[in-house]
């Protein structure tokens, strides 16, 4: 094993090293073929002694052809073998262009003797891969044949009855070499932690093929089985678990893997469903949590009470009528507070599919499709709920319907959306949610309103929470003693959570446009005192940001929403009247307007 040592242990003996940083040497894997294949030959030699003696090879090229230094060791130790020895090797010869043509009936060229070469029979998606592979192996024959120079081919059976048998005992040993390697793959995980499972050749796994992820899966499933059977087992020694645990764990894995066949079967069906599967994103995938989100507690408080609770707890939402969960909740506010970053958050912490739907998802050039793929949006979110549907800058796709110069289509589009969303085929027990985004929450028809009961205003931050984003924001960067971060959140009024980031990032820019000149002086000294140039600076020597920086950027950095805009007055003036906590009254207009 190669390693790369970072620092010294302080107090002890030894050093630290990380686990991305273990990589295998080259020189010591190459050095182990040659010692495997001295081995082999010595225990050739010695057992040749006492009587004659035959090696079988499986797969030959597989063993010998890839390394040069094996194959020219394996050539002269061959050369030297007594005479009471014969060495008789195995090449599956693949002949592709039988293979391309008949693909189903002459499986047997793919025939090997290993578990790989078997299983590629019950796979034919490997056979696209065979015109990458000629060169290979054109090349592998060729050094083969300098090996074994006496070859003699087997085809397969002629014979009618006799070619069925052979197809029948193909099918058998494809189905046995299976049940072996997912047998070897429980092994494994088994010994890796530590268990034992007593008749777990008694298992039948041929209907499936495991992974090593998949296996991982059922020793937990089997061993959550075998706790909960087992209360009072001893759990210092070793663990050893019943075929009833790991067949419990079997047969959640299919019934996982039924129910996504079945789904997939179900989206097939239909087309414009299957289209809109590129913009479904898993809540594994999206990585965003209300911890990288600094501030605005009571909008992530009031989400987590809205939207995560009704998905993730929906048997205590089914009593009586009014506990129903919300189907739309708008984020407003001014540019760059967050609302995308809340809405990614609401769906990574809840576990629900995130879709994220844009005008370029739903229009089509031909009339009457993008009704249908907004149907499909509400159809494919409520197969695979608990899903949210997020809708950014809403206003550009559900605006005011009262626009004169608006077309038709696009009316159709509105009207199909909010059918679906909440109209007589709606069931009010589907774990789907619409979450819509806008900065002109002024600009949306009414019926949208309507049907997004919950209104939160995400503002710009004030100073306390402006000192919580920069917490967040470099909270991974290193800084130096004098970076205050209330110091930076008091200079930055009127600056939104995007502007803060940007603020950060040409803050951070500056120890490297010192580094930069440092080194551009140094050339320049070396350049004229007909000296080699200094080496280059790495990520080592930048130095800490400091308060200084901070400073400078706020000099090129200002905030990108004024609090004074119209924009912002009219976001305050809808918050009053429909937003969440608004008084509700409108304003009386002045005599001096």
């Amino acid at each position: 094993m190669g390693l790369i040592w970072v620092e010294h242990v302080t107090g002890g003996q030894g050093f630290f090293c990380n686990v991305t940083d273990i990589r295998l040497d080259n020189t010591a894997v190459e050095e182990l073929d040659k010692l495997l294949i001295h081995t082999l030959f010595e225990a050739v030699y010695s057992e040749s002694r006492s009587a004659p003696f035959i090696l079988f090879m499986k797969d030959a090229e597989k063993s010998i052809v890839g390394n040069g230094d094996s194959y020219s060791t394996f050539k002269s130790r061959l050369e030297k073998l007594p005479d009471n020895v014969v060495v008789l090797g195995s090449h599956t010869h693949t002949d592709l262009r039988k293979e391309k043509s008949l693909p189903g009936g002459l499986l047997f060229t793919k025939f090997g003797s290993n578990q790989t070469a078997l299983l590629d029979l019950a796979f034919p998606d490997s056979f696209g891969r065979l015109h990458d592979r000629g060169k290979e192996v054109q090349k592998a024959t060729k050094l083969l044949s300098k090996l074994f120079p006496n070859k003699v081919t087997i085809h397969m059976p002629q014979d009618e009855a006799l070619l069925v048998s052979w197809k029948q005992q193909l099918d058998r040993d494809t189905e046995t070499l299976k049940m072996k390697g997912n047998l070897n793959y429980l092994r494994t995980v088994l010994g890796r932690c530590g268990m034992e499972c007593e008749g777990l050749e008694a298992l039948c796994t041929k209907d499936q093929t495991l992974t090593n992820e998949s296996a991982e899966k059922i020793v937990g499933w089997a061993l959550s089985h075998h706790l909960m059977q087992n209360v009072e087992a001893d759990h210092d020694g070793r663990l050893v678990l019943s075929c009833e645990s790991i067949k419990y764990g079997i047969e959640i894995l299919q019934a996982i893997q039924n129910e996504s066949k079945s789904l997939k079967k179900s989206l097939k069906r239909n087309e414009f469903e299957k289209r809109l599967l590129a913009d479904v994103i898993p809540p594994s995938d999206i990585g965003v949590t209300f911890d990288d989100i600094g501030a605005l507690e009571k909008v992530k408080d009031t989400l987590k009470e809205l939207v995560m609770l009704p998905l993730q707890r929906p048997e205590l939402f089914c009593k009586g009528q009014l506990t129903k969960p919300c189907k739309g909740i708008l984020l407003f506010g001014p540019p760059g507070t967050g609302k995308t970053m809340l809405a990614k958050a609401v769906a990574t912490e809840a576990g629900a599919n995130f879709i994220n739907i844009s005008m370029s998802s739903i229009t089509s050039k031909w009339f009457g499709e993008g009704e249908k793929y907004v149907k499909a949006v509400f159809s494919l979110a409520s197969k695979i709920a608990p899903s949210v549907v997020f809708v950014d800058e809403v206003d550009s796709m559900l605006g005011r319907r009262e626009n004169p110069g608006e077309h038709e289509a696009m009316r159709k589009m509105k009207n199909e959306f909010m059918v679906n969303w909440d109209g007589l085929r709606t069931k009010e027990t589907e774990r789907v949610l619409v979450l819509a985004a806008t900065n002109r929450p002024f600009d949306l028809d009414e019926a949208v309103i309507r049907r997004l009961p919950r209104r939160l205003m995400v503002n710009l931050p004030d100073a306390q929470n402006r000192a919580k984003i920069l917490k967040v924001i470099l909270a991974e960067e290193d800084l130096s003693p004098d970076v205050d971060f209330d110091t930076i959140a008091s200079m930055t009024d009127g600056y939104s959570g995007s502007d803060l980031k940007n603020l950060c990032v040409a803050a951070a820019h500056c120890p490297i446009k010192e580094i930069l000149e440092k080194e551009k002086k140094e050339h320049a000294a070396a350049l004229a005192e007909a000296r080699p140039a200094p080496a280059l600076s790495g990520s080592a020597d930048i130095r800490p940001l400091n308060i200084e920086d901070f400073k400078y950027a706020h000099e090129r950095v200002c905030a990108s929403v004024s609090s004074e805009s119209v924009n912002m007055t009219e976001l305050a003036q809808w918050n009053e009247l429909y937003g969440e906590g608004g008084s509700r009254r409108k304003e009386a207009l002045s005599y001096f307007m």
